[in-house]
């Protein structure tokens, strides 16, 4: 009977391009669709150069199981060492770095109910001893000062090197804590200023904080 280029009944065969196994009765690959798969029995006599190639893709498709293989279970193990992200509740609950240039400033900004507070620090860490701002802001003080209009501040601190954080909400609203370098931009003065804040509830105490 003549070839009737399918692999051999009830055996499986090997795809000539990218040496997949090929089911028994498979005229094309399945997976790459390429013609005339190798039958089981044309693989140990098919030129050296194709034997080469299958025995490559083969080795390669190994590395690529193998390899999904260990970059799962790193992960799952990873999970499981470091637990679960510790993700900050609140957005004034915060620690960074920022570089204010002469006469800018930077904001950390979220809603406090009335009666917490927000303590933290801040220190000008480059260069050393360069003075920085703080003022914070309701929500209409904000808008205000956005638009360039006289606002004055519900809470501020003298320019210093360093200051510390003790904001008590006297309602619930939107706080902006502003960070200004206060020096005129004929300095050039960049100051790396390195904020700290903590959201702190007074649920438990009842009563604003002292």
């Amino acid at each position: 009977m003549g070839d009737t280029g399918t692999p051999d009944g009830g055996t499986w065969g090997a795809c000539r391009f990218c040496g997949v196994a090929v089911r028994a009765g498979a005229s094309r690959c399945e997976i790459c669709g390429a013609e005339r798969p190798l039958r089981a029995g044309e693989i140990a006599t098919a030129p050296r150069r194709l034997r080469r190639r299958l025995k490559l893709t083969g080795i390669l498709r190994s590395m690529l199981v193998v390899g999904v293989i260990a970059g799962i279970l790193y992960a799952v193990v990873s999970a499981e060492i470091s637990g679960p992200p510790n993700l900050s509740s609140d957005p004034l609950s915060t620690t960074g770095s920022y570089l204010l240039s002469p006469g800018n400033f930077t904001v950390i900004s979220g809603e406090i109910t009335g009666g917490d507070y927000v303590l933290g620090n801040f220190t000008a860490v480059d260069p050393v001893g360069l003075n920085v701002s703080l003022a914070v802001y309701n929500s209409t003080g904000w808008t205000a000062f956005a638009g360039h209009l006289g606002s004055d501040p519900v809470w501020a601190l003298d320019p210093a090197p360093s200051g510390r954080i003790v904001y008590s909400a006297p309602v619930t609203d939107n706080y902006y804590f502003v960070f200004s370098n206060p020096y005129p931009s004929s300095t050039h003065f960049l100051i790396d200023v390195y904020v700290v804040t903590q959201y702190e509830t007074n649920v438990a105490t009842g009563g604003g904080f002292m």
